[in-house]
């Protein structure tokens, strides 16, 4: 093994994309104001289509195996023993409210699997877990158990794990050119909250508390043995023993995390981790917080569409937000001017972003109708979340894998419909943002105001024990709703293409109809031109090319 010195600077020359990728929110059942354990995932990523993962129920003899393939590069793995009985995956939740999501963070390069012969990436580890198992627990035991056995192929990585009574964050990376992996596990305290985002965020634990801790049998052994760490066992880091936190992790990663607690606390715990954030403290921020309020469902949601708004980092505030305030960046997110390193922000929504999730998992009813994954595609922040039931066995159109691709448009994909909103939005954001707010906004609350009276429908219909009715109504209603949400957003990409057209913006009536007048003739649009700050920075960068002079009459 390397000493550890090398392998952190190796870590960080090495793993720079590893470092901008996803984001999990996840919140106790007693944080929550309906009593959920919520858990919230962005799949962002630069080759990843939006689509819904589906896996069917499913009963298998002896001896039949399961092909693994790399969720990276859809790469054949291998095979491992199928379980007897899977259950349905809808998603990143199963049919019994479990929900798995990650953050990958890479670490001390040499702990990448160099055996060659290692068979799972975090990616089939997820979703073979949730067609085995029920609860949180089981689904840590599996985890672990499986890569001791067939091998662990990817690098650090952090797992939210969630069933509808409790929630655990876990921590993992390999071991080299020994089989296995490196774990630790905490379970997150029912009315706390807990953020990860491509950073280790585990440190020092009550390892004796075995209710609430579980890590690898050989984690001290190890670490010692190979020069990772030599102090006492109870003061042992996770997180600092395998990753460096430098300052363009801390903003770009841990920043996601400050953003979401700061919401929740006050404003001294905002500032004291700002300051780590922001490199003027080595305090790291704590794994999770008890927040000053309940978060409810809109709360997870509005969190998964964070800019930074209210803050240092606010993206609408800068120059490179451009003449309309847009808060996105185009990558790399570093830059250098002068010799000097500078960044664009690194934000909880992104325009990267494949699928994105905020998952109620809910003790107080029946698992078919208990469990439900918000799913949208696209940018968090212009898309919209659909409700999905765990117990659906049908994958509507719209999200079907296989409709269209990242370089096959479709017009009845809702990733490809959210993606034309958003693209159309990003140079003109702060025109663009309140239609799609409009519509945004029209659909999450239709949807959410009518989960009450629908699920009193579907306890009624599950009371009844006709299995295939009940079935057959979970499939029928995400299907309308993953229809109406895509036509909704098709329509919204002609409106704004019509009205925002060659830079101008189309009056519109009292009914919100494109404004003509008295003898149909459209009328004439907005000249909308741009903030007096544009102007100051066009004449402070170009002189008195522009100047218009003066016309001297005599």
């Amino acid at each position: 093994m390397k000493p550890i010195k090398t392998a952190i600077l190796l870590s960080s020359l090495l793993m720079p994309v590893a470092a901008e990728a996803c984001t999990n929110f996840i919140a106790g059942r007693k944080a929550t104001t309906d009593g959920s354990v919520m858990v919230t995932y962005a799949d962002d990523s630069h080759t990843r289509f939006g689509d819904l993962f589906h896996a069917s129920r499913a009963t298998y003899a002896p001896g039949e195996m399961r092909r693994v393939i790399d969720w990276g590069d859809n790469s054949y793995r291998g095979e491992i023993p199928q379980a007897q009985q899977t259950y349905n995956v809808v998603g990143n939740m199963n049919e019994h409210q479990l929900v798995i999501g990650e953050t990958t963070w890479g670490g001390s390069p040499e702990l990448q699997d160099t055996t060659a012969n290692s068979i799972l990436d975090y990616g089939s580890l997820i979703y073979i877990t949730l067609e085995r198992c029920k609860t949180a627990r089981e689904a840590i035991r599996t985890m672990t158990d499986l890569v001791e056995k067939y091998g662990y192929a990817s690098t650090g990585e952090t797992f939210s794990i969630a069933d509808k009574n409790e929630a655990w964050i876990m921590e993992m990376i390999g071991k080299g050119s020994e089989k296995g992996a490196l774990w630790i596990a905490v379970r997150i305290p029912d009315d706390a909250i807990c953020a990860h985002a491509n950073e280790p965020r585990i440190r020092k634990v009550d390892y004796k508390d075995k209710d609430n801790v579980m890590y690898a049998k050989d984690l001290f052994s190890f670490v010692k043995k190979h020069g990772y760490y030599n102090g006492k066992d109870e003061d042992f880091s996770f997180a600092d023993a395998f990753h460096d936190h430098s300052s363009a992790k801390r903003r770009s990663c841990d920043g996601r995390v400050w953003s979401f607690f700061r919401r929740f606390a006050s404003p001294e715990e905002d500032q004291r981790w700002f300051s780590w954030v922001n490199a003027d403290s080595d305090e790291p921020m704590p794994l999770y917080i008890i927040p000053d309020r309940k978060l409810s469902l809109r709360d997870m949601q509005e969190r998964m569409r964070d800019h930074f708004e209210d803050t240092p980092y606010a993206m609408t505030e800068d120059p490179g937000a451009g003449p309309n305030r847009s808060p996105y960046r185009n990558r790399p997110n570093r830059y250098k001017v002068d010799g000097k390193t500078y960044v664009h922000e690194r934000a909880t929504a992104t325009q990267q972003t494949a699928w994105h999730f905020v998952s109620q998992s809910r003790a107080d009813l029946p698992d078919p109708i208990g469990g439900v994954l918000w799913f949208g595609t696209d940018d968090a922040n212009t898309s919209v979340y659909m409700p999905f039931y765990c117990s659906m066995t049908e994958v509507p159109e719209e999200v079907r894998p296989g409709n269209g691709d990242l370089y096959t448009f479709s017009p009845t994909a809702n990733f490809w419909m959210t993606n034309w909103v958003a693209n159309q939005a990003y140079n003109r954001y702060d025109l663009m943002i309140e239609d799609i707010r409009k519509v945004q906004g029209a659909l999450e609350s239709k949807f959410m105001d009518s989960r009450p009276s629908r699920e009193r429908e579907l306890m009624a219909l599950y009371n009844t024990g006709n299995a295939e009715a009940f079935e057959k109504s979970i499939n029928a209603e995400g299907a309308a709703i993953a229809k109406e949400a895509t036509d909704a957003y098709r329509d919204l990409a002609y409106f704004l293409m019509i009205r925002y057209l060659d830079g101008n913006r189309k009056k519109l009536d009292a009914d919100g109809k494109f404004a003509r007048n008295p003898h149909g003739k459209p009328l004439s649009p907005d000249f909308l031109g741009y903030p007096q700050d544009f102007y100051d920075n066009i004449v402070e960068k170009s002189g008195n090319r522009l100047l218009l002079n003066e016309h001297n009459k005599k």
